[in-house]
C-alpha cells in the first residue's frame, strides 16, 4: 500500500513591501518637500553670507582708519590682476608712484582692490572674490597736503581743509547723492559677482550693467541701496570724511 505524505506549509504571506506605484508616490513627495526646502536653504546661506561680507567690510573699514592713523595717509589699492601667490599680491601700490596702477587697471590710479595683506585683513568676500577699493589719490599719496587751501602738518598726505572726490549714490547716473566727499569706498560686489576682481588674478568678472557697472568702471561714482533690489546685490561701505579726521584728531596726526 503506497503511502502519500502530505506535508503542511505554513499559511501563505504576502510581501510586505513597496510596490512600484506606491514608491513612485513617495518619490513624488519626497521631491516636492525637497523641491520646497532648497530654495529655503539657498536664502539662508545667502543671508549668512551676506551677513558674513558686511562683518568683513566693517573691519576692513576699521584697518584703513588705522592704517591712516599710523601712517598719516589712507593706503593705496593693490593690483587686481594679480594671482594669490605671486609676488605683490596684495600690497599696496607705490604711494610716490600712483601711476603703476596702470599695470592693473585701465590707467586708474585710484581703484583696483583692498590691499589685505598690507592691512591684515581677509583677501575676499564670503562668495570667495576680493573687495574693490577706490581710495582719493590726495588721501593717499606721499605729499603732505596736496591742494590744501589751509596749514599744513607735516607727515600727514589730507589735511583737515582737504576734500576728498568719490560719491555715492542710490542709482546710475543720476539718483539721490546718499554720500559726497568720501575719502574711499569698499565694495563686495555680491552674490552674482559682476565687476569684481577673483584671486586667481586676471580680468574682473564681466557682465556688469547698470547701477553694478557703475561700481566697478573705474570712476569716482558709485551706487549704495537695498539688498537685491532689480538684480543689483553689491555691499558697499564708505569712509566717511568726519570719522576719518576725528580719528586724526584724536590721535594727535591733525590740530
Amino acid at each position: 500500500m503506497n503511502e502519500h505524505r502530505i506535508v503542511m506549509h505554513g499559511p501563505l504571506r504576502y510581501s510586505s513591501g513597496f510596490t512600484l506605484l506606491e514608491m513612485a508616490v513617495v518619490l513624488m513627495i519626497i521631491g516636492l518637500l525637497l523641491g520646497g526646502l532648497i530654495p529655503t536653504l539657498s536664502a539662508q546661506m545667502d543671508g549668512q553670507r551676506i551677513n558674513k561680507t558686511q562683518k568683513q567690510l566693517n573691519e576692513i573699514k576699521d584697518a584703513i582708519t588705522g592704517f591712516a592713523v599710523i601712517n598719516g595717509r589712507l593706503p593705496m589699492p593693490a593690483c587686481g590682476t594679480i594671482a594669490a601667490g605671486q609676488a605683490n599680491a596684495g600690497i599696496e601700490l607705490d604711494p610716490a608712484l600712483p601711476a603703476s596702477a596702470v599695470l592693473c587697471t585701465t590707467g586708474a590710479s585710484d581703484i583696483a582692490v583692498v590691499p589685505w595683506a598690507t592691512l591684515g585683513v581677509e583677501e575676499t568676500d564670503a562668495w570667495g572674490r576680493r573687495f574693490t577699493y577706490s581710495v582719493t589719490p590726495e588721501f593717499a599719496d606721499s605729499t603732505d597736503g596736496a591742494g590744501a587751501t589751509c596749514s599744513v602738518t607735516t607727515g600727514v598726505s589730507f589735511q583737515l581743509c582737504s576734500t576728498a572726490t568719490l560719491e555715492v549714490r542710490a542709482s546710475s547716473p543720476a539718483g539721490a547723492i546718499v554720500a559726497s566727499d568720501i575719502p574711499a569706498i569698499i565694495v563686495s560686489h555680491g552674490i552674482n559677482g559682476l565687476g569684481a576682481y577673483q584671486p586667481g588674478g586676471g580680468a574682473k568678472i564681466s557682465g556688469a550693467t547698470g547701477d553694478e557697472l557703475e561700481n566697478s568702471d573705474n570712476d569716482n561714482n558709485f551706487v549704495s541701496k537695498d539688498q537685491v533690489q532689480g538684480g543689483f546685490d553689491d555691499l558697499v561701505v564708505w569712509l566717511s570724511p568726519n570719522t576719518l579726521a576725528n580719528r586724526m584728531v584724536t590721535a594727535g596726526k591733525l590740530p
